[in-house]
C-alpha cells in the first residue's frame, strides 16, 4: 500500500489531534511523527523520525512528547467511525516492551507474556476493537507495579503524577471498558485472556452492565451449577459425554480455519430475563489441550456464537504484532510518563490510519471489480 495515496486520509486523522495544541510546532510535528511511523522505515525511533523529518536532532520529537497534550479520544473515535459495527467485540490484553535499566516509568522485572518469561519490561493494558470491517487498538494504560507506586519520588523522576495510585491490570481493564461504554462505542462482546477473565469481580461487573462476554478462565476456577452446588471448571467439562464437543471452527487464522472441538454447559441458577450463562470449553484436535471461558449472553446464543467469539481474542495479538512492526509500537526511547503515553497514542493512531486504508482499499477494489 502506498503512502502517498492515502495521505489525505493521514490529514483527516491528523486533523482530530490538531485541537489539542496551541501552538503550531507541536501540531506540525504530530503531522511528521504520524508520516514516520507509517512511511515503512526499518526503525522508528526517534533519531530516525527526527530524521524523516528533515531535523538534525531528534530534540523536537522529544518535546512533542514530553509536553504536548495528549488523550485517546481522537484514536477511538477515528476506529470506530470506520470499523464500527454494532456487532463488533471489545478485546482486553496486555503486552511487554523490554526495557534497560531502571528509569521508564513502570519497568521492572516482570512476567511478559511477550518473551513468554519474567524479564526488565515495562506492561501495557490494551482495549482492542475487532469487527468484520477490520481490528485496531483504542485504549491503552501503563501498568506501574506497586514498587513504582509506594516511591513517589521514583514517580516524580520518571513524570507520574501525584495522583496515579497503584492499580491491578483487572482495575485498568475495567476503566478503559467504562470509557468504551460511555463513548458509546458499538460492542456486542467483550473478550479477553484468562489473566483478567478468571476475576470473578470484573465478570460480575460486565453482568451489571448486561455486557454479554466470552472470557477465559483458569482449569481450577470454580462457577456455580444449575443445581446450586460450586464445581471446579475443569472437572464439570470432564462430566460431559463425546456426543457434548463439536468440532467448530473459530474463524480464520494465518493458516486457514482454526478448528477446535467445542462444548458448553449451561451454569448459573437464575437467569436473567432473554439472558443466559455457560461455560464454554475449548479442546486441541491435535493435542488435546484444553482452555475454559465463561460466558454470559443472549439466551438464544449458539454453541457456534460462543466459539467464534472466543476465537476473537486473536485479533488483539495481530495488533500487537503489526502494531510494533508497522507502526512503531515498541520502538520509543523514552523514559517520561507522559512521553510514554504520547508515543503510544501516536503509534496506535498510525496503525489505525493503516488498518483502514487497508479497508478503503479492498472496498475500492471490490467496487472496481463489480463494475
Amino acid at each position: 500500500m502506498e503512502v502517498d495515496q492515502w495521505s489525505g486520509e493521514l490529514d483527516r486523522l491528523h486533523a482530530r489531534f490538531a485541537d489539542r495544541f496551541t501552538r503550531s510546532e507541536p501540531r506540525r510535528r504530530a503531522r511528521q511523527y504520524l508520516s514516520g511511523l507509517v512511511a515503512g522505515l526499518d526503525r522508528k525511533n526517534g533519531w530516525i523520525l527526527a530524521e524523516q523529518a528533515g531535523d538534525l536532532t531528534p530534540d523536537g520529537m522529544q518535546r512533542l512528547l514530553r509536553w504536548a497534550d495528549w488523550d485517546i479520544d481522537a484514536v477511538r473515535d477515528y476506529v470506530i467511525e470506520h470499523l464500527g459495527d454494532p456487532r463488533g467485540v471489545l478485546i482486553i490484553d496486555g503486552t511487554g516492551f523490554l526495557k534497560k535499566g531502571v528509569k521508564s516509568a513502570g519497568v521492572a522485572r516482570q512476567y511478559s507474556g511477550t518473551a513468554g518469561r519474567i524479564e526488565n519490561c515495562q506492561i501495557g493494558v490494551f482495549l482492542a476493537y475487532r469487527s468484520t470491517r477490520g481490528h485496531a487498538l483504542i485504549d491503552r494504560q501503563l501498568y506501574l507495579p506497586q514498587a513504582w507506586t509506594d516511591d513517589r519520588d521514583r514517580c516524580r523522576v520518571a513524570g507520574v503524577p501525584d495522583e496515579v495510585g497503584f492499580a491491578t491490570k483487572v482495575q485498568m481493564a475495567r476503566e478503559m471498558l467504562t470509557r468504551a461504554f460511555a463513548a458509546g462505542v458499538p460492542a456486542a462482546w467483550v473478550t479477553m485472556d484468562e489473566a483478567y477473565g478468571q476475576s470473578k469481580s470484573l465478570r460480575v461487573w460486565l453482568e451489571d452492565h448486561d455486557q454479554p462476554h466470552v472470557v477465559a478462565t483458569c482449569c481450577n476456577d470454580d462457577v456455580v451449577t444449575t443445581s446450586m452446588g460450586r464445581a471446579r471448571v475443569d472437572e464439570l467439562i470432564a462430566s460431559l459425554p463425546g456426543r457434548a464437543w463439536s468440532r467448530i471452527s473459530a474463524g480464520a487464522g494465518a493458516h486457514g480455519p482454526r478448528k477446535y472441538w467445542w462444548a458448553r454447559v449451561p451454569i448459573r441458577v437464575f437467569w436473567r430475563p432473554g439472558r443466559g450463562h455457560w461455560l464454554l470449553a475449548r479442546r486441541s484436535m491435535s493435542t488435546g489441550e484444553l482452555a475454559y471461558y465463561v460466558c454470559y449472553g443472549p439466551r438464544k446464543t449458539r454453541l457456534l456464537d460462543l466459539a467464534r467469539i472466543a476465537g476473537t481474542r486473536w485479533a488483539v495479538e495481530e495488533c500487537f504484532q503489526q502494531a510494533k512492526g508497522q507502526a512503531g509500537l515498541d520502538e520509543y526511547q523514552v523514559r517520561d510518563w507522559r512521553a510514554w503515553y504520547a508515543h503510544i497514542t501516536l503509534s496506535m493512531a498510525a496503525y489505525a490510519w493503516l488498518v483502514v486504508a487497508r479497508a478503503l482499499t479492498a472496498t475500492e477494489q471490490t467496487a472496481a471489480m463489480a463494475t
